[in-house]
């Protein structure tokens, strides 16, 4: 049995993102997986840093307190053997809510200088979009997202890290039915070989 922390973020209960994060916990409980969301909207995460959360981090202060929401994230990512991150490109990027999950949450003395994060067998990164991932190949934007959330955001905060792209909602409607299908059993999948 594994535990798996997942980052969902998306405003809208009716997205496909959000039935990417239902199937993916689905095959999670279907699997017998145990786990921990933190939906990030509906926490209305606050994704800016505070002036004390800025100067905490430039001064490199690992020993000054984190505030309890960031501490929660703390808690929970700590606890998990698997981080799965579920969210739409948005002008290929993630949306500033979980960007700023990511400034506020990768805190100095916890994520790097010096990192006491314990180190997550595997991150997943599942991002729903309108292009496909042949259109984002295309145009240079996948290996740009792929690098700045695998590379970048993760890095060696995970011993594996896998970034997959449910693309082409964009696509007429006939063919996006059944892309759809494929993408959420696809999803269902991943979370039960975590």
């Amino acid at each position: 049995m594994t535990h798996v922390h997942v980052v969902h973020a998306h405003p809208s209960e009716r997205s496909f993102t959000r039935e990417v994060l239902d199937a993916f916990v689905g095959g999670l409980d279907g699997a017998g997986h145990t786990y921990t969301v933190s939906d990030l909207y509906a926490m209305e995460f606050r994704s800016e840093l505070t002036r004390d959360e800025y100067e905490r981090e430039s001064g490199h202060r690992a020993d000054a307190p984190v505030p309890d929401d960031v501490a929660a994230e703390h808690a929970r990512l700590e606890a998990a053997d698997v981080w799965a991150f579920v969210y739409p490109v948005w002008w290929a990027d993630c949306p500033a809510r979980l960007k700023g999950w990511f400034d506020r949450v990768w805190t100095v003395g916890f994520a790097y200088r010096p990192t006491r994060l314990r180190v997550a067998r595997n991150a997943l990164v599942l991002c729903t979009a309108g292009y496909t991932v042949a259109e984002l190949e295309a145009s240079g934007c996948y290996e740009a997202m792929r690098t700045t959330m695998l590379t970048d955001r993760i890095g060696e905060r995970a011993k594996t890290s896998e970034f997959v792209v449910l693309g082409g909602s964009a696509t007429r409607a006939g063919e996006w039915a059944t892309l759809k299908g494929e993408h959420l059993a696809r999803a269902a999948e991943l979370a039960r070989s975590v």
